[in-house]
């Protein structure tokens, strides 16, 4: 058997203290879970059940990295997360034992043309070309669960050019990661290379061209990108 065209590339994130590398399989998604960015987005945060979108794997970006603005967009916006990444295979997990399918944590950005995503809530279309473009899932170093622990409460904030746009703490998920991980299971089988981008706090806010990120998450490496 031969391949056709040569095989792409597996995506990739480095393993903070290693020279390993982490292959990503799936990239998935939590819309809204934190009630600020729910208020802001024009949305009532009860505690319904989560939804969940994707991003195709090819969309992470390492960190320390120029970004284009993307095309077909006058709105790109910025949205930070913790990121979760899955170690071990699992489906139907319960919410006990889901920490034990945890790998480790990385910063990401969920990047956003937001003016799509509006227009296709409006006609109740999907969210893919607003959310799945090229390099819309920057993230930084990989921080194994044996380095950092279990990420249960610390401080989350997003800098654009030196000034603070999102502050937070990843306490205040409306959905815990542990919970994120059994409903999700509950839809697809969890895979070793998943990862879980678990929402992001409020201060959602447009992009511009030379506009220099500066993401973080508490105990974990920063996200560094340009806007280029």
């Amino acid at each position: 058997m031969s391949y056709v065209f040569p095989i792409h590339k597996i995506p990739v994130l480095s393993v903070a203290g290693t020279e390993d590398v982490f292959p990503v399989h799936r990239i998935y998604c939590v819309g809204q879970n934190y009630s600020e960015h729910m208020y802001e987005m024009g949305s009532n945060p009860q505690r319904d059940a989560p939804f969940f979108f994707s991003k195709p794997a090819d969309a992470v970006f390492h960190q320390n990295s120029q970004i284009s603005y993307p095309p077909v967009t006058k709105n790109l916006h910025h949205e930070i997360e913790l990121v979760v990444a899955i170690g071990e295979k699992g489906n139907k997990i319960s919410k006990s034992e889901a920490l034990n399918h945890v790998f480790g944590y990385t910063v990401g950005l969920d990047l956003t043309r937001r003016d799509l995503q509006q227009e296709a809530k409006k006609k109740g279309r999907p969210w893919a070309v607003a959310k799945g473009f090229d390099h819309s899932a920057p993230c930084s170093v990989l921080h194994k669960v044996d380095e950092v622990g279990y990420l249960e409460k610390g401080s989350i904030t997003l800098r654009v050019n030196g000034e603070i746009r999102q502050q937070g703490d990843i306490s205040e998920m409306i959905w815990s990661v542990p919970e994120i991980i059994s409903i999700l299971s509950g839809f697809f089988e969890l895979c070793p290379g998943d990862l879980i981008f678990t929402g992001t706090p409020s201060g959602v806010g447009p992009l511009k061209r030379g506009d220099k990120l500066e993401g973080a998450v508490e105990k974990l490496t920063k996200l560094e990108i340009k806007i280029v």
